[in-house]
């Protein structure tokens, strides 16, 4: 197949646009060495397909989030692709040949109820994740504090809402990659691991300040007692002798004053890669800012 495999959603925080620098920091010992890749909280998969595609070392991937859908999606995908992707073309269709915003709307929103109110199988359920994600406002994945999808219609003239070579493509190589998938804490992914692991850690970041926070992928917050306890894991992983890189917010540089990541993990590498942030209602949010990567490796 040359297709190549990619994430199949839109995802807040999503490292596509990273990737570059991402894989200049990675561990030497990852090149030349079998290894177990682990993503604790693998979100919309940049990294993950990345990593699958270069690195034919890799003698087991896990991966894990806490959002219960997402991870049925990666199962479905996985495992009943051509199921998912008959029932996508086909709300694909319905959509498609409606013109008329307000009744594209109405259907949306049909969709959205449903999906809140867990009406269909797995797969209709999967179909219904990936319709909303392409043809929601600005392609966000956010919920209220009862867990339910609160996304308004995007309007949106022609979306893509089934990419069938995607899907086919991310499904052989989840097939054919020992890859594992879980769903729950992230803290369970340590259970699995064997020999040499490396982990990529892509939390909820830390809001840069009142207004930024974006957190809400799953029913619930990500705050600094959760960012303390993520540090404790990567403490864990380092003396189990495991290699491990962070994606997390530059808080410094919006308030110098705000040295949370520097003291949470001083004694670790710290650098800055410069990424754009697309998903903001307000335009002017948008644009070049510095992310931390932090690692335990030079």
């Amino acid at each position: 197949m040359s297709t190549e495999a990619k994430p199949f959603l839109k995802w807040a925080g999503g490292k596509g646009q990273l990737l570059n620098q991402l894989s200049e920091h990675l561990p030497a010992r990852i090149h030349r060495e079998p290894f177990t890749y682990v993503e604790p909280f693998v979100g919309g998969g940049a990294m993950l397909f990345l990593m699958l595609q270069r690195f034919g070392n890799i003698k087991r991937a896990i991966i894990n989030d806490v959002n219960e859908d997402l991870i049925l999606a990666y199962q479905t995908i996985k495992n009943d692709v051509e199921a998912l992707i008959c029932r996508l073309e086909a709300v694909e269709k319905d959509y498609l040949r409606i013109k008329d915003q307000n009744q594209r709307s109405n259907l949306f929103y049909e969709i959205r109820e449903r999906y809140n109110q867990h009406i269909g199988d797995s797969i209709e359920r999967v179909s219904q994740l990936l319709f909303l994600n392409k043809t929601c406002f600005n392609g966000l994945y956010r919920v209220n504090k009862k867990g339910l999808f609160n996304v308004p219609f995007g309007k949106y003239s022609n979306p893509t809402i089934c990419n069938a070579e995607v899907l086919r493509a991310d499904s052989l190589l989840l097939q054919s990659a020992k890859v594992d998938i879980c769903q729950g804490d992230y803290t369970q992914t340590l259970e699995h691991v064997d020999g040499l692991a490396f982990f990529y850690l892509d939390p909820p970041y830390r809001p840069l300040d009142a207004t930024s926070s974006f957190t809400a992928y799953a029913k619930g917050d990500f705050d600094d007692d959760d960012q303390r306890a993520l540090a404790d894991f990567c403490h864990q992983l380092s003396d189990r002798g495991c290699l491990w890189m962070e994606s997390n917010a530059d808080c410094s540089a919006k308030n110098p004053k705000d040295t949370f990541f520097e003291k949470l993990y001083k004694g670790y590498h710290i650098e800055r890669v410069l990424a754009s942030r697309f998903i903001n209602a307000n335009p002017s949010k948008r644009g070049k800012l510095t992310e931390l990567l932090i690692k335990n490796y030079e």
